[in-house]
């Protein structure tokens, strides 16, 4: 491998797992404030992690967690920042339920209808902070914050038993869909069912990696948002960028909560996960962008949640395991900062000693020129 590969792969490496480490050593700290013992608390959660029933847990939370994830890393790329992920994926699932329940296809045509759903009202609502943005300049955060309220609203009103909701005891639901809509989930005998479309994560994954390291389109994408201006100059438009980069963010954020509507609740509920948009943008942080990193991250924040219940049981509040996310994404931000501001003065230092070599040779060889022309000119 060469030098630069070496200190590239070195820097993409040393960020999380200082993150990480300052994260630890913080948690540890807070636990001592308070009176307890620092270590008994990650032994716990590190000794559930060995049973199959939590790995079932971690894999199918995880996988909600990565799609979120993939879709904040998208507007990344783009240097925009999706904030609305948590509404563009709560009422991709909302409308994906109302269709579930109402519209009895077979299988091979119910599925496909689902996912398309989510999709498509996920890339609507992230579509509409992109067109603001484009046409009026609206910045896609203050944008994206307000639709994530609208949609909580809008959810509300499809809610409505007039609308869409069917009322079950005290819980709001959208009914429950046709079983032709369900995705079957891998069985692990006692531990459980790992959700059907954990699959679908992993495939999301790898199109991911090949779109954008692989493709004119994930050049571009990365070019313009590298510096737009010298997008411009090379002919691609910032703006058509922008737009498809957040219809592309919201529709993979539309699919984040399917794996545990179509595999588990089968209708959309009070009761539904939230804020796992908001979790997406820490891991993406925490995975550098990268389709592997942000895997090992979602795995981590999906140990920290389904690990962290046992704590209760032994005298530990399990709120330690929110500290420790909250301390990670602030770990992760200064990390990355140290890292690469060493990673610069490591390149300038490199740059220096290559001029000053070549300073150097220059300086021979224009003495050893010098020479010679004096002797022709002697003769």
């Amino acid at each position: 491998m060469k030098k630069f590969d070496r200190e590239r792969v070195l820097l993409a490496v040393a960020g999380p797992v200082i993150a990480l480490a300052v994260a630890f050593v913080l948690s540890a700290i807070v636990l001592i404030a308070s009176g307890k013992n620092p270590v008994e608390p990650f032994a716990l959660m590190f000794e559930q992690a060995t049973f199959s029933d939590i790995q079932v847990l971690i894999i199918n939370q995880a996988s909600m967690y990565y799609i979120a994830a993939l879709a904040v890393a998208i507007g990344f790329r783009m240097n925009l920042f999706n904030i609305g992920v948590d509404g563009q994926y709560q009422l991709a699932a909302m409308a994906a339920a109302i269709v579930g329940a109402h519209a009895a296809l077979p299988t091979v045509l119910q599925i496909p209808l689902l996912l398309l759903t989510a999709v498509l009202t996920g890339a609507f609502w992230s579509g509409i902070a992109g067109v603001l943005k484009v046409t009026r300049g609206v910045s896609e955060v203050v944008a994206t914050i307000m639709l994530n309220a609208i949609a909580t609203s809008v959810i509300g009103y499809l809610w409505l038993p007039t609308v869409f909701g069917v009322k079950v005891g005290n819980n709001n639901t959208t009914g429950e869909m046709h079983e032709s809509g369900w995705v079957p989930g891998i069985d692990m005998g006692e531990a459980g069912e790992i959700y059907g479309l954990v699959i679908l994560a992993v495939l999301l994954g790898i199109g991911y990696w090949v779109v954008l390291n692989r493709t004119r389109f994930g050049f571009d994408l990365r070019a313009s948002g590298a510096s737009e201006s010298a997008a411009a100059a090379s002919g691609v438009s910032p703006k058509r960028m922008v737009l498809t980069a957040m219809l592309l963010s919201g529709g993979i954020a539309g699919l984040a909560g399917l794996p545990i509507l179509l595999g588990d609740t089968h209708t959309y509920s009070l009761n539904f996960p939230t804020g796992i948009g908001f979790l997406g943008i820490g891991i993406a942080l925490l995975g550098r962008n990268s389709p592997v990193g942000i895997a090992f991250a979602a795995l981590l924040w999906a140990w920290l949640d389904k690990a962290s219940p046992e704590l209760d049981f032994h005298g530990y509040d399990k709120e330690i395991a929110v500290i420790m996310q909250g301390l990670i994404v602030l770990s992760v931000v200064v990390s990355y900062e140290a890292v690469r501001e060493w990673g610069l003065r490591r390149q300038q230092r490199r740059v220096g000693a290559e001029l000053a070599a070549g300073h150097v040779l220059g300086g021979a060889g224009a003495g050893t020129a010098h020479t010679t022309t004096k002797e022709v000119a002697g003769r």
